[in-house]
């Protein structure tokens, strides 16, 4: 913790005083300072007057909300890291910050250890901001530092992508609760499938986000849709089917998941053509989608539905050998069935709790 002298700032912006009240005071019981303003004009004041070391900003405000501000401030000082703060419903917002240059965000309502959690990690990221300004000026003399740091600050904006990342996830399984926690099941059999196939190691990442994210345009399907406890319509499958392309959307405008949104518009297309959006066929299909078919259709084949219970784990590989070269790639198929049965139970019961896309590089 930074002493007196040290003491970092941090400039609280929200149109409600309690909130403003509770936070700095949490904040200041770590050993931060904090100034509060009730919205982002009186935030361009403070900062002209004094810059903070980090901004903690709610979204929605009277005369200029958090979105507004956080332009402003990219453009006035973009060292200075900014924290969105948004409701859990208003994930599309969160993201659009992310791409407009916010450092992360947190939801409400928040618990203090991600609040810590969070401002520690900006603050962090500004501290190395500040020092690679001062390496700067000792270049020759400070190679080697400046390497190891920069090395550090890649790791964690990889990190920071993943905390985000999980963070949908888990805004997904609270509007889907029935498919609890299917996207981290998904995600870890499509690498262990991934790696049987010796995929380049740079794909994984791609593959693991995509898995992860791949029902995140579910977010704007209605619920009596989504959680219609009896079969849909016509009508309401169409709307359904959507999906792919909401997430496609989504996540194509943030530039670290662009190769990852290929594969959520295709992972419901079928090896024979007779998936949707797009009809492709074959090779057409993106080789992570290929994979994420198979590891989606076993994880639903042996996870609890309202309308049956779990299938066996040999049913379930019956059934996708079945389906090769129709639903999927018989090349995939094929890496798939030498994998033991043994793999996938030990894999499914040994997920990390709580779920890190990180550990998904432990996977053999």
């Amino acid at each position: 913790m930074p002493t007196e002298v040290e003491m970092e700032n941090i400039l609280v912006v929200d149109d409600e005083e309690a909130i403003r009240e509770v936070v700095s005071t949490m904040l200041e019981s770590k050993g931060y300072h904090c100034t509060t303003v009730p919205n982002g004009r009186a935030a361009q004041e403070q900062v002209k007057r004094s810059t903070p070391d980090l901004i903690l900003s709610d979204m929605i405000m009277p005369e200029m909300d958090g979105l507004k501000l956080l332009e402003w401030m990219r453009q006035y000082d973009p060292e200075v890291p900014v924290i969105m703060v948004t409701a859990i419903h208003d994930i599309s917002t969160a993201l659009e910050s992310i791409r407009r240059g916010a450092y992360d965000y947190i939801l409400k309502p928040f618990e203090k250890d991600q609040l810590f959690l969070g401002v520690g990690r900006a603050l962090e990221h500004r501290r190395l901001i500040t020092e690679n300004r001062s390496y700067q000026r000792n270049l020759e003399q400070l190679v080697e530092e400046r390497t190891v740091q920069l090395t550090g600050a890649i790791a964690q904006l990889e990190q920071s992508y993943d905390d985000t990342l999980e963070a949908l996830g888990s805004a997904l399984d609270l509007k889907d609760a029935e498919t609890e926690g299917h996207c981290q099941r998904v995600t870890a059999f499509c690498i262990s499938i991934a790696k049987a196939m010796d995929v380049p190691g740079t794909y994984l990442p791609i593959l693991a986000r995509a898995a992860f994210l791949h029902d995140i345009g579910k977010m704007a399907i209605p619920d009596s849709i989504l959680r219609k406890p009896g079969p849909l319509n016509d009508e309401e499958k169409q709307i359904m089917r959507k999906h792919c392309d909401i997430g496609y959307n989504m996540l194509i405008r943030i530039p670290f998941l662009r190769d990852a949104a290929e594969i959520v518009l295709a992972h419901q297309e079928f090896f024979d053509g007779s998936g949707y959006p797009r009809k492709l066929k074959g090779e057409d299909i993106p080789l992570g989608a290929r994979i994420f078919t198979i590891a989606d259709s076993m994880d639903a084949m042996i996870s609890d539905r309202p309308y049956r219970k779990a299938l066996p784990l040999s049913h379930a590989r019956g059934e996708i050998k079945r389906c090769s070269g129709t639903q999927f790639d018989p090349k995939v198929v094929e890496v798939f069935m030498e994998i033991p049965e043994e793999h996938w139970i030990e894999l499914r019961e040994n997920l990390g709790s709580p779920f890190r896309l990180a550990h998904l590089k432990n996977l053999s």
